[in-house]
């Protein structure tokens, strides 16, 4: 199913018209284009962030665009059980369906437009895979994960998940009509997305029609990425050009400006910066390589979770 809609935009509550001789829009600081492998048990990716400095990104750790891809019948994949510690995941399901379950219970499909948001915390196994029916059909699989860091006093909470519904984001437009922006967390524009979040920030999945431009308001104390899912336009105060896999990392400002070449389809985050210091390594984000071995160590000694013995069904 494709990314929740609605039949006529013009209903929908609109952003603010801005002065562009009193707002401060914001310029593209780096334009990067990310390269494409394979994650899990085989299935296509963009690796959003790849060549982007950890300052321009922090708080969010790695993003992947997982398809798009029409899988003929048994071709759809998805991740054996792996472990998490230190941080968010949040997977968003644009089209296809992804069962998820986790050692703590959590669990349930998405599809159109749904997000699961697992806060990993302290430490949690889980694992993402296409339900089975889908496995036999084969279709359209596309969505996104998104890696949001947490900071050093929150890394070791307690897990949680969260089964966020489609038509639960806010949605909004531009004053024209031209865009459908969908909040899935944070704040813009006064409208609040349904996703809680340790690391204030937002997330927005919008579509542009050919010809719209989009004035979005950012908070100021926030960074702003513009990942283009499909489509091409331009973007920033210099109108650099952003086609299907770039990501746009902006300088200080008050909103952000893209405009749309043919039909634009584009993720925008942005956050306030934890500016912590980042051990990496795989399953797991930390503050020190200490940490990190100690992860491993928990993981290796089962401290993290235990795989249930039936995988939970998929329910519509």
């Amino acid at each position: 199913m494709p990314a929740i809609t609605v039949d006529d935009v013009l209903v929908l509550p609109r952003l603010p018209r801005l002065d562009p001789v009193m707002t401060e829009f914001r310029d593209v600081k780096r334009l990067t284009t990310a390269p494409q492998g394979y994650e899990g048990e085989g299935f296509p990716v963009r690796r959003a962030f790849a060549g982007v400095p950890t300052t321009e990104l922090d708080p969010f750790i790695h993003l992947d665009q997982m398809g798009s891809v029409d899988y003929g019948p048994g071709e759809p994949k998805g991740t054996p059980w792996h472990p998490h510690r230190g941080f968010e995941t949040v997977t968003y399901m644009i089209d296809g369906i992804m069962d998820h379950q986790d050692s703590l219970g959590g669990g349930g499909s998405i599809s159109n437009s749904d997000t699961q948001w697992m806060t990993a915390g302290s430490g949690i196994l889980h694992l993402e895979a296409p339900p089975e029916h889908l496995v036999m059909s084969g279709g359209l699989f596309h969505g996104l994960q998104l890696w949001v860091n947490l900071p050093r006093a929150a890394k070791m909470i307690d897990p949680k998940y969260q089964d966020i519904r489609g038509k639960a984001a806010a949605l909004l437009t531009t004053a024209d009509g031209g865009a459908l922006i969908r909040v899935i967390a944070g704040t813009v524009a006064g409208h609040s997305g349904p996703g809680s979040t340790f690391t204030p920030i937002n997330l927005a999945h919008v579509t542009m029609q050919p010809g719209a431009r989009l004035d979005l308001p950012w908070q100021t104390d926030y960074n702003a990425l513009v990942y283009a899912l499909s489509g091409d336009g331009w973007v920033g105060t210099g109108m650099r050009p952003i086609t299907l896999g770039q990501l746009a990392t902006h300088g200080p400002g008050e909103a952000i400006r893209v405009e749309a070449r043919t039909e634009l389809d584009l993720f925008i985050m942005g956050g306030q910066p934890i500016r912590e210091p980042i051990a990496h390594y795989g399953p797991f984000v930390m503050n020190t390589r200490d940490e990190l071995k100690q992860a491993f160590e928990d993981y290796q000694k089962g401290r993290l979770g235990v795989i249930p013995a039936t995988r939970v069904p998929h329910t519509d």
